[in-house]
């Protein structure tokens, strides 16, 4: 079922069309990769008028399936900023697997009965047919760090994880951001399955790669930093 089937209510006197319900899927989904980001943006991103597009962000929002991004005080400027937009929890709720609570409760009974390194052993396994997958895209994007960064977002995009890079300073390196994590409620109680998973990024990337922030942590977005290829060793260590 597409986010917008039967979600959203049309203004009155309107009837909500096919065409509509999948616009809106498309305007929460680049809100879901993109976030936080501004009408403006998603405008200009998806093609639509800016009218348009304000009028399924407030529809999305009366659904309670995107809300304001409230911009942190050190990061305000002067006047007042464009309004931007994330993704909800229930948003989130609604792309996320509706197992959640199954393996939730698989992996305390696994924890209780075989221990916290049978969990960290599940999680290794877990990324690790993902890494097995993901290998020969990365390969095939060659040593460029760059080009890898972004063949690992492409992948992970293709498996539900909404992932872009972002960064304009290559010296500082990139942001790989994950915009939506399947095991996210899951995660929140084991932080393994992430520490795993970044574990896979800085083999795949053969650099060091450290996480920023975590869906599961209450953050709008998974980040984990890339560093730069003159910060890390030819073996993909990094440097002191």
């Amino acid at each position: 079922m597409k986010i917008g089937d039967g979600l959203a209510v049309a203004p009155a006197g309107v009837p909500e069309t096919p065409a509509d319900s999948r616009t809106r899927d498309r305007v929460w989904r680049a809100v879901l990769e993109q976030g936080p980001v501004s009408a403006s943006h998603l405008a200009e991103r998806l093609g639509l008028t800016p009218a348009a597009v304000r009028r399924h962000l407030d529809a999305l929002a009366a659904d309670e399936l995107v809300t304001v991004w409230r911009v942190p005080l050190a990061r305000r400027g002067r006047g007042r900023p464009a309004r931007r937009f994330v993704a909800t929890d229930r948003g989130h709720s609604l792309a996320s697997s509706e197992y959640d609570d199954l393996a939730t409760s698989a992996l305390r009974y696994l924890r209780a009965t075989a221990g916290e390194g049978a969990v960290r052993a599940f999680a290794e396994q877990r990324v690790g047919e993902l890494e097995r997958r993901y290998r020969p895209v990365l390969e095939a994007a060659g040593d460029d760090p760059e080009r890898r960064t972004q063949a690992l977002a492409g992948a992970l995009t293709t498996d539900g994880y909404a992932a872009t890079v972002r960064g304009d300073a290559p010296m500082r390196g990139r942001q790989l951001c994950q915009g939506h994590c399947p095991v996210q409620h899951v995660a929140r109680e084991f932080p393994e399955l992430c520490e795993a998973e970044t574990d896979a990024f800085s083999r795949l990337l053969g650099v060091h790669v450290q996480r920023l922030a975590t869906l599961a942590h209450g953050d709008h977005v998974c980040t984990t930093h890339v560093p730069p290829l003159s910060l890390n060793t030819s073996d993909g260590r990094q440097s002191e």
